[in-house]
C-alpha cells in the first residue's frame, strides 16, 4: 500500500461513521473553492455518479478494517468543476469518525492527455510515411527505365526495379556494380559518383554493361537513408547518341566551368537558378550546388527585386548586359561588390541566360575613376567655415545624388523606367530630379522613355 503520509494531502474530509462530511479542508495546491457547502452532505453526493459506489466501499472498509484501499474518484466542487483525486479513508477509532485524504491527479491527467495526443500524432506520421513509401514503391516498380539503388559505401546493388531486372538481368542480391561494367568504364563511373556525392549532380556517362557490352547512359543522384547514403542510378539505352561528347568532351567542359575563377550561373527567363559553378557558390556562401538550384538569383543581390528585374529587362530588350554593378549578399552575412555580365543563349525568349559574376571589391581604381566627384566634393570641403553647414550638406547631397543618377542612366542606356527601378524611385520622383539637375529633355540625348 502506498504511504500518502509522506506527501501533503490536497484535500482532507472529516466524516462521521455514515460518511457524512463534518469538515473539509483544501491545500494551497488546489484552487480555492467554497467547500463549506459540503458540510452536512453525504460524501457520495459530492462526487461524480460513477464514484458513489467507490465512496461507499471506502467508508465501509475504514469502519471494518480501519483503513481503505486507494481509489480514484472525480470530485465535484460547488462551482461545477470536476477534478480527479486519489483517496484513502482512515478510521479515527471508536466513535471518532473517519478521515478521507486525497491527492490531486490533475497533473497526471494532463500528462496522460499529452501522451494520448503524442501517440495520435505518431500514428498520423506513421501513416503518412507509409503513404509516401507506397507512392515511392509504385513509381519505382512502374518506371519503364531501369533504376538501381546502390549503396555509396561499397557500390553494391541494394535494389533493382522490374525494368532493371528484365532489361539488364540485374537483381538486388548485393552484387558489385563495378563488376557489372566493362573494366575501361569503371574508373569513369567511380569519378562520376564521387562528383555526385560532392556536388549533388554530374553529367550522364556512357557505359557498357555485362558480357554483351550493352551501351547505356547512366545518370546518378544522391539519396540520404538509413543506415547510409545511397545512389539512385537511372540507366537508359544509348541508342544513336554519340559516345565522345558524353564520355569525354562534356565532362571536360563541365570541369572547365567549375574551374572558372568568376562566378558562373545559368538562370531561366524568370531568374530561377538552373546551374552554378563553385566560384558562384563561394560568393553566396553555399556549400553545394543543389542548395541554389530552383532559387531566384535575386535572393543574393543587394536589391533583390530591383536588381534582378533590371537585369532581366535589359537581357530581354538587348539580348545581353555588360558590367552591371551590384552587390552579392552571402548566406553568412558578407556583402561583396560585383559586376555582372549576362547573355541569352539564343534569340528565343524562353532560352536560358548565362550570368557571369565577378567580384570587384579589391580592384584598384583606374586612373581618373571618381575624380570628377572627388574634385567637386574637395571644392565643397574648402568652403568649411565660409558657408553655413546646412548649405554645405545640401550641396553635397545634390552632388552625390546627381552623380549616381548619371551613373544609373548610363547603366540602363538612358531608360527612365529602368533607372527609376534601379534607384528605388518612382518615375515622377525621377523626373523631378532630372529636371532639377538639368538631365532631362534635350540636355541628354541618351534619355529614353520606358
Amino acid at each position: 500500500m502506498r504511504d500518502m503520509t509522506l506527501t501533503q494531502p490536497d484535500i482532507t474530509l472529516t466524516l462521521d461513521l455514515q460518511g457524512v462530511i463534518q469538515d473539509a479542508q483544501l491545500s494551497g495546491e488546489v484552487s480555492a473553492s467554497d467547500i463549506d457547502s459540503w458540510i452536512g452532505l453525504p460524501w457520495t453526493e459530492t462526487v461524480a455518479d460513477v464514484g458513489a459506489d467507490k465512496v461507499r466501499r471506502m467508508v465501509e472498509d475504514a469502519r471494518v478494517n480501519g483503513v481503505s484501499a486507494f481509489r480514484q474518484i472525480n470530485q465535484r466542487f460547488p462551482s461545477g468543476l470536476e477534478l480527479p483525486f486519489e483517496y484513502t479513508t482512515v478510521s479515527l477509532g471508536g466513535q471518532g469518525g473517519l478521515v478521507a485524504v486525497g491527492k490531486s491527479l490533475k497533473a497526471v491527467a494532463n500528462l496522460q492527455a499529452r501522451l494520448v495526443a503524442a501517440q495520435h500524432a505518431m500514428e498520423q506520421d506513421y501513416w503518412k510515411l507509409r503513404e509516401v513509401e507506397t507512392r515511392y514503391r509504385l513509381l519505382f516498380d512502374s518506371s519503364n527505365d531501369a533504376v538501381l539503388l546502390v549503396r555509396a559505401s561499397n557500390l553494391h546493388v541494394v535494389e533493382a526495379n522490374p525494368a532493371a531486372i528484365r532489361v539488364l538481368g540485374m537483381k538486388p542480391d548485393g552484387s558489385d556494380l563495378l563488376a557489372e561494367l566493362w573494366p575501361e568504364d569503371r574508373s569513369a563511373v567511380q569519378a562520376m559518383l564521387d562528383r555526385v556525392r560532392e556536388y549533388g549532380k554530374a553529367p550522364g556517362l556512357l557505359v557498357h554493361l555485362g558480357r554483351s557490352g550493352q551501351a547505356l547512359i547512366v545518370r546518378a543522384s544522391v539519396m540520404t537513408s538509413h543506415p547510409g547514403t545511397l545512389f539512385l542510378l537511372q540507366l537508359l539505352p544509348a541508342g544513336l547518341t554519340p559516345q565522345a561528347p558524353i564520355g569525354n568532351d562534356v565532362l571536360q567542359i563541365d570541369e572547365l566551368i567549375e574551374r572558372i575563377p568568376d562566378g558562373l550561373v545559368v538562370i531561366d527567363p524568370e531568374g530561377m537558378v538552373k546551374r552554378a559553378n563553385r566560384a558562384f557558390l563561394d560568393l553566396v556562401q553555399v556549400g553545394a550546388e543543389r542548395a541554389v538550384i530552383g532559387e531566384r538569383l535575386g535572393r543574393w543581390l543587394s536589391r533583390p527585386g530591383a536588381d534582378l528585374k533590371v537585369l532581366l529587362s535589359n537581357v530581354e530588350q538587348h539580348g545581353l548586359v555588360r558590367l552591371f554593378s551590384t552587390s552579392i549578399n552571402g548566406e553568412l552575412g558578407t556583402e561583396i561588390e560585383v559586376e555582372i555580365s549576362a547573355a541569352r543563349a539564343s534569340d528565343a525568349k524562353s532560352s536560358p541566360i548565362g550570368v557571369l559574376v565577378r567580384a570587384v571589391s579589391h580592384r584598384l581604381p583606374e586612373a581618373g575613376e571618381g575624380e570628377g566627384l572627388g574634385l567637386v566634393l574637395g571644392t565643397l570641403a574648402e568652403q568649411v567655415g565660409k558657408t553655413p553647414l546646412s548649405k554645405l550638406v545640401k550641396d553635397t547631397v545634390a552632388v552625390v545624388e546627381r552623380h549616381y543618377i548619371e551613373g544609373a542612366l548610363e547603366l540602363t542606356g538612358g531608360n527612365r523606367t529602368s533607372t527609376a527601378e534601379l534607384l528605388g524611385l518612382s518615375r515622377q520622383s525621377l523626373y523631378g530630379k532630372l529636371n532639377r539637375y538639368g538631365l532631362d529633355g534635350s540636355t541628354d540625348a541618351i534619355i529614353k522613355e520606358g
